[in-house]
């Protein structure tokens, strides 16, 4: 797989570009030479007239497990510059968010499987997420390390939902997702497929010039409310988290295996990689 692109790029429907994340032997982790890879695609069907909407996906069992914890993807270089000192991850991680949110041009998020921490951020950038009924959605990093770099819970799921996510990490399936406000829709596993390229097509429908109108206008309320300062407040907080003694504690696992600390994390609660089948 070492040989295989990253990331794979089609356009399976009339001014449809999809973008599918492709280390499917890594749960399709998100290490920082993938994120450029998504950020410039995204960005060159931007400018790309021939392109009105844009679906990211995952290839092989899932969408995305999260950020890619190994060392070799620390030592990767950042897809663009953030000011450094404390907390320049998560505000790298809020500045990329946006930089999604703000493309004109409309984001759809195919999930399926396993969408957690970083995955989970990654989709809710998108401007429509629709997800497998059977998908599992998460942020377990709250357990042992932090609140997430992208604190969008509160702001999708409202105050009960995102309250108990925080507080269990647990992940919640594809119908509780949209229950909650994570996602648009949720459809059976063999369907997803067709019904975000049938989903696509009708968006594809309208103008660029008026579909990024219409997207603003959603935005801009949402802005009004103070989602953008909310999220980007979200990242001190996230940073003064990383200065814990179970923060610090949970990194120096890490350093002796990712697959280690991560067991560590979740055994207690009999899910995720831990749960016995």
């Amino acid at each position: 797989m070492a040989d295989e692109p990253l990331l794979l790029i089609d356009g399976p429907r009339p001014s449809v570009r999809r973008f599918t994340l492709n280390r499917p032997e890594k749960r399709n982790a998100l290490s920082n030479n993938l994120r450029s890879q998504i950020f410039a695609a995204l960005e060159e069907a931007d400018r790309d007239d021939t392109v009105r909407v844009t679906i990211i996906r995952g290839a092989g069992a899932c969408f995305s497990a999260g950020y890619d914890l190994a060392p070799d993807a620390a030592r990767q270089p950042l897809p663009f510059h953030t000011a450094a000192g404390a907390g320049q991850w998560a505000r790298h991680v809020v500045e990329g968010c946006f930089r999604i949110w703000d493309l004109a041009k409309p984001a759809i998020a195919q999930v399926h499987g396993w969408c957690l921490a970083g995955g989970s951020e990654l989709a809710t950038s998108c401007d429509l997420v629709y997800v497998a009924e059977d998908a599992q959605i998460g942020y377990p990093p709250v357990r042992m390390m932090s609140p997430p770099d992208n604190q969008f819970h509160a702001w999708l799921c409202g105050l009960r939902p995102a309250m108990e996510m925080m507080l269990t990490g647990d992940a919640i399936g594809g119908a509780e997702a949209v229950r909650v406000g994570f996602a648009n829709r949720a459809f059976p596993a063999e369907q997803l497929e067709e019904q975000v390229l049938a989903i696509a097509e009708r968006v594809a429908k309208i103008p660029t010039d008026v579909q990024q109108m219409n997207k603003r206008s959603v935005h801009r309320a949402m802005e009004i409310m103070g989602l953008r300062a909310a999220i980007r407040a979200g990242t001190e907080i996230q940073a003064l988290a990383l200065t814990t003694a179970s923060s610090r504690a949970t990194f120096a696992k890490f350093r002796d295996g990712v697959t280690g600390a991560l067991d560590a994390r979740d055994r207690a609660f009999g899910d995720y990689r831990t749960k016995k089948d």
